[in-house]
This record gives structure tokens, C-alpha cells and sequence, in this order.
């Protein structure tokens, strides 16, 4: 999919993929609330607790003060979104998600 996206939307992409490989793992994602504010993150696979990277990056920006999410990005090897992740985006407004690939190019946006 070629896309020319924001440049605020291209930074989400960007620090969704840079926290991806700083961890080894196989999800990325950065979130924007709605003063700009962001909030990357990876899964957590804990054995009392696990989340996936959209779902820490959203608790991170509400746990924060966030009201609203203005977008999202996810970077994975993954062909859609999880249900659970868009379904967590949508409890807290309706930005929309970015689906991007490992090296950055944009396989969808859902809102």
C-alpha cells in the first residue's frame, strides 16, 4: 500500500518499530493521545499477565492522564490487527490504527 501519511503519523510508525527492535519483539506500537503525547510499548508475557503491545501502549497513555487517542501504529509480521487491539483503541476514541510491516511500510489503517 503506497500512502503518504502524516509526518505525526509516520513518527508513531517510527517509534513502534524502533521499541519493536530494542526489545526482540515481534510487536511494536506507539500510540498519540490527544495533546500530542506519545507512548510506545511491546507485549508483556507474563505467567499472571499477558497484553499486547497495543494494549500497553494505550494503558500507558490513560494511566497518564490521556483522554483520547488521536492514532495508533502497530508494526508486525502480522496481515490484520487483532480484534482485541482495535476493540481497545475504540474504548478510548476513535483514532485510527496504522498496521505497518517491520520495515515500516503501511499494510492498513482501520478506525
Amino acid at each position: 500500500m503506497t500512502e503518504t501519511l502524516d509526518p505525526e503519523d509516520n513518527k508513531i510508525i517510527t517509534l513502534a518499530r524502533s521499541v519493536r527492535a530494542r526489545n526482540g519483539s515481534p510487536e511494536g506500537a506507539a500510540v498519540r493521545d490527544e495533546t500530542g503525547r506519545t507512548y510506545a510499548a511491546t507485549g508483556v508475557a507474563l505467567p499472571s499477565l499477558t497484553l499486547s503491545a497495543i494494549q500497553v501502549a494505550v494503558a500507558m497513555a490513560v494511566s497518564s492522564g490521556a483522554k483520547s487517542l488521536e492514532a495508533a501504529a502497530l508494526v508486525t509480521d502480522a496481515d490484520e490487527p487483532d480484534a482485541a487491539d482495535l476493540a481497545v483503541i475504540g474504548d478510548v476514541g476513535d483514532g485510527t490504527l496504522f498496521l505497518a510491516a517491520p520495515d515500516g511500510s503501511l499494510k492498513g489503517r482501520y478506525s
